[in-house]
């Protein structure tokens, strides 16, 4: 009965509602012509992501075929899996996995954690003149490049010269100890470089979000007699977890890249087995040694996997109740 009805209501031109995805269409492009001259400032940023980020990507055909620059890339001979399979039963590839594992996984529970604790740090300062010298201090090796901060970082560990190992040896007695050709304290000056040079940075996203919490809850805490250690705990810290939330899904996404710089500018030959990872072995695999299409199936497997950590990552801090990327 209520088909016939509304067939009747159809044919005298009743208003048919239109469909959900129509009314978005409808509604966005309201929009666009509403404030276009706003989104003709977009354009360029766009073009450069099409030009620079997704136009690339097209590069990725090589991975599957035999690249040769005469051939060029659709000329070049498809292989199909060939370089993966090459990647996956080589012993080289498995070390530099592991080498680049390890080192984001001591990044993540050593060196994340630091802004978070010089943010809050620097919240509970109250002279003025004092939190912005120590800001300012902090925040300056990120403006330098890695080759002067690796450069400056080589020289303070120099086992003849460098005043880490001169304070060693007169004050404790303890013999010169050459820490950049060590495979046990390699990776434990990497990492600590890693803190000086970004931790000083990452304290000012925290320190925004804490300019956010309302006042009147540090009040409130303060007069139900919570101590400072207190308010950090209950006020302070919930106050900026979605930002640590976020931040941690960023950098559990960049756990197959350590960076290229950092390594390449700090690397030798006495902690190769140590230090080779997965950028290195890119630059001396792809560029030094001429294997373009062997390095781009690395690569590729690189992304794929970045992407699924970012994605996973993503679904367990908003199961937890957190705000995550999307």
């Amino acid at each position: 009965m209520r088909s016939h009805i509304g067939e009747a209501r159809a044919e005298e031109g009743a208003y048919v509602r239109p469909a959900p995805s129509a009314n978005r269409l409808m509604l966005l492009w309201k929009y666009v012509k509403r404030d276009k001259y706003l989104y003709l400032l977009l354009v360029p940023i766009l073009a450069y992501y099409v030009v620079f980020k997704y136009t690339p990507m097209l590069g990725e055909i090589i991975a599957f075929k035999n690249y040769r620059f005469a051939d060029g890339i659709w000329g070049s001979q498809w292989v199909g899996l060939k370089h993966f399979n090459r990647l996956f039963t080589s012993p080289d590839f498995f070390n530099v996995l592991k080498n680049t594992l390890l080192l984001n996984v001591y990044s993540i529970v050593f060196a994340f954690p630091v802004p978070i604790v010089l943010a809050v740090l620097l919240n509970e300062v109250r002279l003025e003149w004092y939190k912005r010298t120590i800001q300012n201090l902090l925040y300056i090796p990120h403006f330098i490049s890695w080759v002067v901060l690796g450069g400056i970082f080589i020289a303070l560990l120099s086992p003849s010269t460098g005043i880490v190992n001169t304070v060693l040896v007169k004050l404790f007695g303890i013999q010169p100890i050459y820490f950049m050709a060590s495979n046990a304290w390699w990776p434990v000056m990497f990492i600590l470089s890693g803190i000086w040079q970004s931790a000083g940075w990452g304290t000012i996203l925290y320190l925004a979000a804490m300019a956010g919490i309302d006042p009147q809850l540090y009040e409130a805490a303060k007069i139900d007699g919570a101590s400072k250690l207190r308010r950090i705990w209950h006020v302070t810290l919930p106050g900026i977890r979605s930002t640590i939330a976020i931040l941690l899904i960023l950098r559990v996404g960049q756990m197959m890249d350590v960076g290229f710089e950092h390594i390449f500018v700090m690397q030798n030959k006495a902690v190769y087995e140590v230090s080779n990872v997965i950028s290195t072995y890119v630059y001396h695999a792809g560029l030094e040694g001429l294997q373009y299409s062997y390095t781009t199936a690395l690569g590729l497997f690189q992304s794929v996997i970045g992407l699924i950590l970012v994605v996973s990552v993503n679904k367990i801090i908003k199961a937890m109740g957190e705000n995550g990327l999307w």
